[in-house]
């Protein structure tokens, strides 16, 4: 589904999630968009060509061509975690960044533990442009 979620920062910001189930409607809500969280699991090595697929496609929006970009590798307090080397090499991700338009960021995180969480706001906070 889709989740609604306000934070401070200190200005208000809507963080709206979209499952990867949604991906058919997320073209919707692209010119709302001023910054993107891409949110991978990496306990789970079955989704990496899926996300990898899913995250070109979102880039390669026109409505999206200039928003930054954030690419979580979450799930790293799972004992299977791949790590964020790991990741980047199975998303070739230096690819993906080198042809990219818009800047791209990439964090481990752990939405359970809050690992990631600070370095997660202080990159919103810059790509908003938020003191």
């Amino acid at each position: 589904g889709t989740n609604l979620t306000d934070l401070r920062l200190p200005r208000r910001v809507t963080v709206r999630e979209l499952g990867g189930c949604m991906g058919p409607i997320w073209p919707s809500y692209y010119s709302e968009c001023s910054a993107l969280l891409f949110v991978v699991d990496a306990s789970n090595p079955t989704q990496v060509s899926s996300s990898c697929i899913q995250l070109l496609s979102v880039l390669s929006a026109a409505p999206l061509a200039s928003v930054p970009v954030l690419v979580l590798f979450n799930k790293i307090d799972l004992p299977c975690y791949m790590s964020l080397v790991e990741m980047k090499s199975l998303f070739r991700m230096q690819d993906i960044v080198s042809c990219a338009s818009q800047p791209i960021t990439m964090l481990e995180t752990s939405a359970r533990d809050g690992t990631g969480l600070a370095d997660v706001l202080q990159w919103l906070r810059t790509a908003l442009k938020d003191p």
